[in-house]
């Protein structure tokens, strides 16, 4: 009995073995060890955000007199919106629409669903019915430099933009008939064509400042 005691005294605790440094940890089941990857920097500023800092920023600020250069407005956002009413009877449709909608928008598209049960439009509550994406900063202006200088050329019939589709808050909305005029969309490969709404949110003040915004970012109003 002694004898155990003593035994037992004398053993002391493991301490746990010190981590080795700059040894990167191996992945369970014997795969290759997980390395952090650095994230990588780039320096692409889009074209148009250029264009707004170097010379739109200076003539708004001339046409209007602003005394600071916060006062200047400046584009926000630009929100893209389908609605694909067919989708209440084909939901593959609502999904094919979603995909096209990313392609143009460079940015996964976010499925709409209907907020109420309509029974004469055979609408349930929770069901797929368009699909929205909400573009800010770079792929913003890259989009807003495709639909000015690729899209809406390629329109059928195009006399240029309504000039008073204004909110009143310094919002412009337009719609598009056919998604197939953007130069991301396989026109061979497309199977139906679909209606877009475009927002473009503004912190503009009223209505004729953000008309001069968008008027010098070479938007098409019609005279």
């Amino acid at each position: 009995m002694a004898d155990t005691q003593a035994n037992s005294e004398t053993k002391k605790p493991k301490a746990p073995k010190a981590a080795k440094e700059g040894v990167p940890k191996v992945a369970k089941g014997g795969g290759e060890p997980k390395v952090k990857k650095p994230r990588e920097r780039s320096d692409y500023v889009a074209r148009l955000r250029t264009q707004f800092e170097e010379v739109i920023r200076a003539e708004l600020t001339k046409q209007f007199g602003y005394k600071n250069g916060m006062q200047v407005p400046m584009i926000t956002k630009v929100v893209l919106n389908m609605g694909i009413g067919e989708g209440v009877a084909d939901r593959k449709k609502v999904d094919s629409a979603a995909t096209d909608l990313s392609l143009i928008a460079g940015q996964k598209a976010v499925i709409t669903m209907s907020r109420k049960s309509i029974a004469n439009y055979k609408l349930r509550d929770g069901q797929a019915i368009g699909c929205k994406v909400t573009l800010r900063k770079t792929r913003m202006y890259d989009f807003l430099d495709r639909l000015v200088n690729i899209a809406l050329p390629r329109i059928r019939d195009f006399r240029g933009l309504n000039p008073k589709s204004f909110d009143g808050r310094g919002n412009y909305s337009l719609g598009i008939k056919e998604h197939i005029v953007f130069p991301e969309i396989d026109f061979d490969k497309v199977t139906d064509s679909w209606g877009m709404d475009i927002t473009v949110c503004t912190n503009a003040r009223n209505d004729n400042e953000a008309r001069a915004l968008l008027t010098a970012f070479n938007f098409p109003f019609r005279q």
